[in-house]
């Protein structure tokens, strides 16, 4: 039987003085008189905070559009201005093959794109392939500016995205045209990228990635680099709200981790940024289905439904712009409540 001895004496073990802790500011005292909830102290919201509570981000501007998140699901259509991209959809012809006009070959792809629905353009010129080889900055601005120049000048009604880790690429891209800078290393920890985004006036797409996939907890993990990567983004100048993240699906992770990464997708959505989804025709795709990137287009799709489901898609970015543009759709209407123009001129 055990016996309830009273309070006992206080045994702290002998050793440093104990913690120097911070004292509670902002307190609104209690007031027993007042009784209801009047009551009991509580914290106000100090004069020079923000709210700190996530809501619906406001429209941003991207080039000569504004996007207004949460509407509908927009597209970025994806043009590789490169010989070896991993969906081999490159613009660029492999050693030996013919020579085709690479910029005359990307302006015809960005009207068809567009016309199939595309919101915005990705253009790059360097792969990201998991164990691709660094291109040197001067060949890949050669590559990606007169592409970006003659597609700002046959579409100029669209947004142009340069798909860059290069400070000097993002800066030459945007004086040719570009809109947006897509960082696939945006929680990379220096501030280059994010410092030319502000200093170039322009929103920025910060993509999560890792040299290798080391995990303790996959989400957990991916929302807090992400977190970082946005503040170093705001100590660079970026405005809030010309923020927009990307868990990098693909990136860093293995087939299982960007299962999970889908699975969980919803939980980004603490971060209070519009989302970039990027699973186009990637591997894990082609694994689970055992089949080549040319054969990944629904799975694709699923992929963006699943995202968009979510709450965690405000962007897709893709190959095949008009199969995904139609699932976005049905996805829209289910779960952002959108309605085609048309709409309200049909019989219900």
């Amino acid at each position: 039987m055990t016996h309830d001895r009273g309070p006992q004496p206080s045994r702290r073990p002998p050793g440093p003085a104990d913690r120097d802790l911070p004292l509670g500011r902002s307190v609104v005292e209690a007031r027993p008189d007042l009784g209801g909830g009047a009551a009991t102290p509580s914290f106000a919201l100090p004069p020079d905070a923000s709210p700190g509570l996530p809501g619906a981000p406001a429209p941003l501007v991207i080039g000569p559009r504004t996007f207004a998140w949460g509407q509908r699901t927009y597209v970025m259509g994806i043009l590789n201005v490169t010989p070896d991209s991993f969906s081999g959809d490159g613009l660029l012809a492999a050693p030996g093959d013919p020579v085709p006009d690479p910029v005359e070959a990307a302006v015809g792809r960005a009207r068809q794109m567009v016309e199939d629905g595309a919101d915005i353009l990705d253009i790059g010129g360097a792969s990201s392939r998991p164990g691709h080889t660094p291109l040197r900055p001067e060949e890949e601005t050669a590559r990606v500016i007169p592409v970006i120049r003659a597609v700002a000048a046959a579409l100029p009604g669209t947004p142009i995205s340069i798909d860059t880790t290069s400070p000097g690429v993002a800066a030459a891209a945007v004086a040719a045209g570009a809109h947006l800078l897509n960082d696939v290393w945006g929680v990379a920890d220096e501030p280059a990228m994010v410092g030319a985004a502000a200093e170039l006036g322009v929103p920025i797409v910060l993509m999560h990635n890792r040299s290798e996939p080391r995990y303790r907890d996959l989400l957990a993990e991916v929302v807090t680099d992400l977190w970082r990567a946005i503040e170093r983004a705001l100590d660079a100048g970026v405005p809030w709200d010309r923020v927009i993240v990307d868990p990098g699906f693909g990136f860093g992770k293995t087939p299982d981790h960007n299962l999970a990464l889908l699975a969980g997708l919803g939980s980004l959505r603490v971060l209070g940024r519009p989302i970039l989804l990027g699973t186009s025709r990637k591997s894990t795709l082609g694994k689970v289905l055992d089949l080549p990137p040319d054969q990944r287009v629904e799975a694709t799709a699923a992929t963006a439904v699943l995202g968009i489901a979510a709450g965690a898609a405000d962007i897709i970015r893709v190959h095949d712009v008009r199969e995904n543009v139609r699932a976005a759709r049905i996805a829209d209407a289910v779960v952002r409540d959108w309605r085609p123009d048309s709409w309200a001129e049909s019989p219900r």
